[in-house]
């Protein structure tokens, strides 16, 4: 399973969660083994336009082909299209990736289903 995360700083499991999913200088994308434990993290800056690159994050998360994404929040478009994709995006229940990780074993992590209102595009 390839699971990614948006991060504000390049630690590994360590990395704690960005708070604005398209502006977070990276993500994490983490491949889980047998028994849900990571046996791979990478990470990949943010090259969205949001970061001074080009195309929205989320078609950016979409080509790293991901089986979930898990965020504190996300805009309504972004989710859209996660949702059009068939990607579950899980709202994060802790600060690292790390413990969100452990918190998607225990299955205690919910379906975000609406996009944050506050989310305003530039």
């Amino acid at each position: 399973m390839r699971v990614v995360v948006p991060v504000v700083e390049d630690a590994g499991l360590n990395s704690r969660l960005s708070g604005h999913f398209g502006r977070a200088p990276y993500f994490a994308i983490v491949e889980l083994g047998e028994e849900g434990r990571a046996v791979d993290v990478k990470m990949a800056p943010n090259v969205s336009k949001h970061m001074g690159g080009v195309g929205l994050p989320s078609e950016h998360i979409l080509q790293l082909a991901p089986d979930v994404v898990i965020v504190p929040g996300m805009g309504p478009r972004a989710l859209r299209l996660f949702q059009e994709a068939g990607v579950p995006v899980l709202r994060a229940a802790a600060e690292t990736v790390e413990e969100n990780l452990e918190a998607l074993r225990k299955d205690l992590l919910e379906e975000l289903t609406e996009g944050c209102r506050e989310a305003r595009h530039r």
